[in-house]
């Protein structure tokens, strides 16, 4: 694939390829923004960057030594990206950066300048910000739960809807996979290796049927700081979310949840049942929707059960982007 000048300067700033010393460090997007304000204030493109020396960075942009040199040093490694990049490609992996026509208009309008700079993708890409429902829950479910998880892969593949999910084991797997048993659509955002997964989920990659993405370096392990940064991506991407089994105040799934529902970016429905986790309870006392356990009308009706019960919630606002 061929990338423009500006999305070759983004990735070299701000995303881990090709960096041979561990003690190198890209920019998050807490150093991002900024800097993006001061290029605006100084008419330049990230591209532009390539090719400004120390003493340029410090007087067009009023930055310190140590942070122009840092800035000289990750844009000097091209060789080394090109070469990374190369590599991902022959595994079917690919870059998908913020500026680009493609990245999900979902992120730019949902999470506004917290939306990835950079996102490594495999499969079909054009599945990213389709129509579609995130699930999301527990590893460790009980058997209301994992009836849930597969009910509504099942209905999202009948209905025509993505399946969005984090790609773990428990409510992700079972989600995922009985979406695609029911020859439907799903996404996967990851916070774990994507290079590790690519290798077995080989056949719904080749098919179209799935996308694996994440915001992470592709052959980055699991962590749980990042489980907790991608959650709201999964969010993001999708029409409607069912909370299957959460803890209370704490973990991956309240966190996500709770942060969706303060920002208003999608109706949360929770799997409402005799024995349901105390997180589930919680979360429908801060405004979720409930979702009943067993759902008694037809798999195919429900993107159109979930849109009538979520006309009752009031509109949310919208709020300026930096990058507008």
């Amino acid at each position: 694939m061929t990338l423009s000048q500006n999305s070759l300067a983004l990735l070299l700033l701000c995303s881990q390829l090709g960096l041979d010393d561990d003690s190198a460090k890209s920019l998050t997007l807490r150093e991002w923004n900024p800097l993006v304000r001061k290029m605006q204030a100084a008419s330049l493109r990230p591209a532009d960057l390539l090719f400004l020396s120390v003493e340029d960075l410090q007087t067009r942009l009023d930055l310190p030594t140590d942070y122009a040199s840092r800035i000289t040093n990750l844009t000097s490694r091209m060789d080394n990206l090109h070469r990374e990049l190369n590599r991902l490609a022959s595994l079917g992996i690919f870059p998908l950066i913020s500026d680009a026509s493609d990245y999900p208009e979902r992120y730019r309008a949902r999470l506004k300048n917290s939306a990835p700079t950079v996102l490594f993708y495999a499969g079909e890409k054009a599945l990213l910000g389709q129509p579609g429902i995130a699930v999301v829950g527990s590893r460790h479910l009980d058997e209301a739960g994992q009836e849930c998880a597969r009910f509504v892969g099942n209905a999202c593949g009948l209905s025509g809807q993505v399946l969005y999910s984090g790609g773990a084991k428990g409510v992700d797997t079972i989600s995922m996979e009985s979406a695609l048993e029911a020859r439907g659509a799903a996404v996967g955002v990851l916070a774990d290796s994507l290079e590790r997964i690519v290798k077995s989920r080989k056949e719904a990659l080749k098919r179209g049927d799935l996308c694996l993405v994440t915001p992470y370096s592709p052959n980055a392990g699991f962590s749980v700081g990042a489980a907790m940064g991608r959650n709201r991506l999964i969010y993001a991407l999708a029409d409607y979310a069912i909370v299957v089994a959460s803890d209370a105040e704490t973990g991956g799934t309240w966190a996500g949840a709770t942060e969706t529902l303060k920002n208003g970016w999608i109706p949360v429905f929770v799997l409402e049942h005799e024995a349901m986790p105390e997180g589930n309870k919680l979360l429908l006392q801060k405004g979720a929707l409930a979702f009943p356990h067993p759902f008694n009308e037809s798999p195919v009706k429900l993107p159109d059960w979930m849109k009538e019960k979520a006309a009752s919630l009031p509109s949310q606002p919208s709020q300026p982007s930096l990058f507008q």
